[in-house]
């Protein structure tokens, strides 16, 4: 019994619609890319001499719990006065975030928050950040944000989030602020979407 030989030439790569995707691909590839992304920033993190435990470490008091809840709200009540500002399709994103949380029980929600906002955090503000600064991390976290490039508007919020999630990590010295805020964002958004589509 012969095998055929694996080539990496045989692996093809094509650009697939939101609407093509089941629920179980969908989050593969949520899981996938967080996992990877999480695996990224701490070999950057340990390329910069830097111990990942010491970046994720928890603090004594609970100044950065503040700093992320406040800009969470903050980011909220702008989230909340741009849909009614600007028109619907153009903070559309695809239609992924619908497809992730819509029929999602609320367990998972929270769980897919709570590993995006760990693995996201881990990557741009504790190796990249650390490496070019609040400014080029915030254009690079704007620009892994593809679903949101074809309108200016979401991708200038998503620049400006990002922005704000790394002036609290300088300002508060803990990764656990922007984890926090970025968290609460997700979580929020995936609970509207969620019963929003039950209603």
């Amino acid at each position: 019994m012969m095998r055929k030989k694996f080539k990496i030439g045989d692996i093809k790569v094509k650009r697939v619609e939101p609407q093509q995707l089941t629920d179980r691909l969908l989050l593969l590839n949520l899981y996938i890319t967080q996992g990877l992304t999480l695996f990224i920033g701490l070999i950057w993190i340990l390329l910069q001499k830097r111990n990942p435990l010491q970046v994720i470490n928890l603090p004594e008091n609970a100044h950065f719990l503040y700093w992320g809840l406040g800009l969470a709200g903050l980011m909220l009540i702008v989230d909340f006065l741009l849909t009614y500002i600007v028109p619907e399709e153009t903070m559309d994103d695809g239609g992924i975030n619908d497809m992730l949380f819509r029929a999602r029980p609320i367990w998972h929600i929270v769980l897919i928050a709570a590993i995006v906002a760990v693995c996201e955090e881990v990557l741009f503000r504790g190796a990249i950040q650390h490496a070019f600064g609040p400014y080029w991390t915030s254009i690079l976290f704007a620009l892994i944000h593809v679903r949101y490039l074809r309108h200016w508007i979401p991708t200038g919020w998503v620049f400006l989030s990002s922005y704000g999630l790394g002036y609290i990590y300088i300002h508060t010295g803990s990764l656990w602020a922007p984890i926090v805020c970025h968290f609460v964002i997700d979580l929020f958004s995936g609970l509207v979407i969620r019963y929003r589509r039950e209603s």
